[in-house]
């Protein structure tokens, strides 16, 4: 985006979602008292925000992401208020905060799926980043194997998806290998 100054094809919507998925592992990593989940999503939170900064500054239609920012604020504090004013058992907070992060994981990973489909359609993996693909996969495998060693359900299970597809992903660059094209650069991010 710097480089070009501008946000091309670069939707806005994951950094947005990966933000909001930051704040609630952070939220659930507080309420556990868990500092590897207070640290690793603190930072993962602020670097998605820069990411947002970005994005806005470059993006000629800021109105749309700002109404997009906003909504999702907004559902977020409900999500807060209801969290810490509407539960007052901190084992329950726990527990629905972990099943609402969990499920939001999870719809995170599964979204690219129709993109997967498209590349089986059209037999090429151009719409892929390879270097997306292997952070995908060591991360959700860390995380997966956090979870069981802490035994916290919440943290392994949901990245069990990103694992699966991170998988697909890895065999249809096999399959439709990019070597085919070349224009297409197998490192792009």
């Amino acid at each position: 985006m710097q480089m070009t100054r501008s946000v091309d094809s670069v939707q806005f919507l994951p950094f947005l979602t990966t933000d909001v998925n930051n704040l609630g592992w952070l939220s659930y990593g507080v309420l556990k008292g868990d500092g590897t989940l207070i640290v690793v999503n603190t930072v993962g939170a602020v670097l998605q925000t820069l990411y947002i900064l970005v994005y806005l500054h470059y993006c000629p239609q800021k109105h749309t992401v700002l109404l997009q920012t906003a909504t999702l604020l907004g559902v977020l504090l409900l999500g807060y208020g209801y969290f810490w004013f509407l539960v007052p058992d901190p084992e329950v907070q726990l527990q629905q905060l972990g099943l609402f992060c969990s499920i939001f994981t999870i719809s995170m990973y599964l979204s690219p799926l129709s993109d997967l489909a498209k590349v089986i359609q059209t037999k090429s993996t151009k719409r892929l980043s390879f270097s997306l693909t292997i952070a995908t996969l060591l991360a959700s495998a860390s995380w997966s194997l956090y979870g069981f060693r802490h035994k916290d359900p919440y943290i392994m299970v949901p990245n069990l998806p990103g694992i699966i597809t991170s998988f697909i992903r890895l065999w249809l660059f096999w399959k439709y290998r990019p070597a085919q094209d070349r224009n297409y650069r197998l490192l792009q991010t």
